[in-house]
């Protein structure tokens, strides 16, 4: 069964300005769409594979690639149209689980996204940041992943994409920049929807 880009649940203008319409496009079209076309091919190879050593060899690609696939399709459903721009509801976090949890833990949500942002800013090179749940502790934590690598620790809440893809044609080298501006199109009734799930044991 191959792999499909996902459609994106909103136009790619929708997150303006806060994230550009070229920007938008490209990271979907092309990027997220080369990592489906490898993932595919990967597996193809993989299916064909005779041998122990050519199935290890591919092991990099499925991760990279599987792992962008993963990583994006839940980045797309993670955005929304601002609510500041009068678009739709990214950006707040209305009172419910999420933002009793969020402000148990960090004790305000302002808090809480200037940790999340100075931990994901910090990665070298090329990541994402996490606000994660944890299902040994049953607590929410932020953490990082490196290149395309899923998370597995944590069941993914919110994640940010911080390749350059991602941010470079609109806030350049700038990344506290772009960090403190997708706080406006987060949806948080996604992001609470799969806390809620994390609690309740379902697979996600």
């Amino acid at each position: 069964m191959a792999h499909v880009l996902p459609d994106l649940p909103y136009a790619y203008d929708a997150l303006e300005p806060y994230i550009s319409k070229q920007i938008m496009e490209l990271h979907h079209k092309k990027h997220h769409q080369t990592y489906v076309n490898s993932l595919n091919a990967a597996e193809q190879a993989y299916a064909k594979a005779s041998t122990p050593k050519e199935r290890i060899a591919l092991q990099a690609a499925l991760r990279f690639n599987g792992g962008g696939h993963i990583n994006h399709s839940l980045f797309w459903k993670n955005l929304a149209p601002s609510a500041s721009e009068g678009k739709g509801n990214g950006g707040v976090l209305r009172d419910g689980p999420l933002k009793e949890a969020i402000i148990k833990t960090w004790g305000s949500l302002d808090t809480f996204k200037k940790e999340f942002n100075t931990t994901t800013a910090a990665i070298q090179g090329s990541g994402w940041g996490w606000l994660g749940y944890n299902p040994q502790t049953k607590v929410l934590e932020i953490t990082t992943t490196a290149n395309q690598d899923p998370l597995l620790s944590h069941v993914p809440i919110i994640g940010v994409d911080i390749w350059e893809h991602a941010f470079y044609l609109q806030y350049l080298n700038v990344k506290a920049d772009y960090l403190n501006a997708i706080w406006n199109v987060i949806n948080f009734e996604e992001a609470e929807k799969r806390f809620l799930e994390a609690q309740s044991g379902a697979k996600l």
